[in-house]
């Protein structure tokens, strides 16, 4: 019993939690009950955020404060929440029959007196099939965390069980919950790659604004660089986190609804994130923006993307030279779309199907042609399968570049960086595969190696190869890193001729073996004197 209470000990919340409200679920779908869960958990976080501040206020009251004053919370960043949306109060309803309208009731009222909620927070806790005791478990499971107070934001503590739940329903819903979560894995290596210290981030399938998370993540992590940029003025007095401004874009309205919380409790500004259900091909809702990073995964080979309604549109111009991508694929559009919101200097990395780094069907070939020509592509990296939960297609990473002598790197024009990463990364269950640590700094480091002026690249077989424009044209404009990299070094070696006499001979030995075993059965067998019937 010791050891079970100490395991229990040492379990980390968002693991807890993610447990307890799981049972809770029931027969609920998946997919529904993450905006109840999750609507709860942050519902809580902005009640404890304006609890502790209320306290502050309470204290001053001699002085002029006043708790109830919206303003004294705006200016601490802090969500207001009114008297009837307060978690004490809704804690102290939680085994009323009425608590699902009265957690709806308080979701209305928070986004009335915070405009930048409006329109964002689930009311989904009324409907009948939601079991309204399960509910009320819920409501006083999330009420025994503490997520919202100044310790709690300190530790990132909202911020690790909000990303462990997104996860981990995506991983119940499946395919369809793979569609607004990119494993955290492959964003952090995205990020870590364009490295996005300042300036206009953009993604135009933002899903629930992980990348978004994990640039902000990037930056306060790396402060350094701005001391030995050695920032003067008014800019050396921004924060990290406000030297990027995020623009995004998402069609799925309950998605959108998902990022908009999940930038709020870090208090990134999520104005720029637009949703229409029209998406970013039919309706751009940043026609003139132009970012300096542009991080995404957007949705693999989509059919259903519209492409003949827009086969004159802008945005297929590749440098002054019209490309139509296929309207049967998005794939080209996808990467065209991103090209087209690139600042002059402006680097993109995204995910994309394996297959469109060979493909030549509906000019799809063409495209990729006039992108390595014209020196706009600048990495690829085969990725290993199993990383998603949403699809079982390979994938890789784009790293398109808009200039690369721009002066900020090494000058790279004429090469591509290919990087073979499929044989990277470790099994979590029999379906999923994900990357350590040290597998994406030494996939970040080999390319930040490469383009960097002082680095230190070399060619590693089976894994890294830097080839000339020339090269690629050569093997027909192909981009999958193996075709480059070659075998690694021990493959190098393979003897075919040595393997292939030493698995014969080891066969013929086997052979001899079991036939000098069925004949000694058989000797054995013709010895004994089976008895005679009476």
């Amino acid at each position: 019993m010791a050891k079970t209470a100490k395991t229990e000990q040492e379990e980390p919340l968002k693991v807890k939690l993610w447990k307890a409200a799981d049972k809770l679920r029931k027969n609920m779908d998946a997919a529904e009950y993450k905006h109840v869960a999750l609507g709860l958990i942050f519902l809580k976080y902005i009640s404890d955020a304006f609890e502790e501040q209320y306290q502050n206020l309470l204290a001053q009251k001699s002085d002029g404060a006043d708790p109830e004053d919206k303003n004294e919370y705006l200016a601490e960043k802090v969500f207001f929440v009114p008297a009837t949306a307060r978690w004490n109060y809704i804690q102290g309803r939680a085994t009323q029959p009425t608590i699902g309208k009265d957690i709806d009731d308080a979701m209305d009222a928070i986004e009335k007196d915070n405009p930048s909620l409006r329109g964002v927070l689930p009311k989904v806790y009324a409907q009948e099939k939601l079991d309204k005791a399960s509910l009320g478990g819920l409501v006083n499971l999330v009420g025994s965390a503490t997520l919202g107070t100044k310790e709690a934001q300190s530790k990132d503590l909202l911020g690790q069980v909000f990303e462990y739940f997104l996860g981990e329903f995506a991983l119940s819903e499946g395919k369809k919950g793979g569609q607004f979560y990119t494993p955290q894995s492959v964003v952090k290596l995205l990020v870590q790659m364009l490295e996005p210290y300042e300036g206009r981030v953009f993604d135009p399938c933002c899903g629930s604004g992980g990348m978004f998370v994990q640039s902000e993540k990037f930056i306060n992590k790396h402060q350094d660089y701005y001391k030995k940029k050695g920032t003067q003025g008014i800019a050396s007095q921004l924060n990290p986190a406000d030297r990027i401004s995020i623009y995004g874009q998402e069609s799925n309205q309950t998605t959108w609804r998902l990022a908009k919380m999940n930038l709020s409790i870090r208090g990134i500004d999520s104005s720029n994130v637009k949703w229409n259900n029209e998406g970013s091909f039919l309706n751009d809702a940043h026609k003139d923006l132009k970012a300096d990073y542009i991080i995404a995964n957007p949705p693999f080979n989509d059919s259903d993307w519209s492409g003949e309604l827009l086969r004159d549109d802008a945005r297929w111009k590749v440098l002054g030279e019209q490309l139509t991508p296929p309207a049967g694929n998005a794939n080209y559009a996808w990467i065209q779309h991103f090209l087209y919101h690139l600042a002059p200097t402006g680097q993109a990395g995204f995910v994309l199907s394996k297959g469109a780094l060979t493909t030549n069907t509906t000019g799809e070939g063409d495209i990729r042609k006039a992108l390595i020509e014209k020196g706009l592509v600048d990495c690829i990296v085969n990725l290993p399968t199993k990383l998603f939960l949403n699809t079982q297609i390979p994938a890789c990473l784009w790293f398109l570049s808009r200039n690369k002598t721009n002066g900020n790197f090494r000058k790279r024009e004429n090469e591509i960086l290919f990087i073979d990463a499929r044989n990277m990364g470790f099994l979590i269950n029999r379906k999923n595969r994900d990357l350590s640590p040290e597998d994406i700094d030494l996939i970040t480091g080999t390319y930040h190696n490469w383009r960097n002026p002082d680095g230190d690249y070399e060619d590693v077989a089976g894994f890294c190869k830097v080839a000339t424009i020339d090269e690629v044209a050569k093997l027909n404009y192909v981009l999958t890193p193996g075709r480059y990299v070659g075998l690694a070094d021990e493959e190098d070696d393979f003897n075919f001729v040595e393997r292939f006499t030493s698995l014969k001979t080891e066969l013929e030995k086997q052979i001899a073996e079991e036939a000098d075993l069925n004949k000694k059965i058989a000797d054995n067998l013709s010895k004994i004197k089976l008895p005679t019937n009476a």
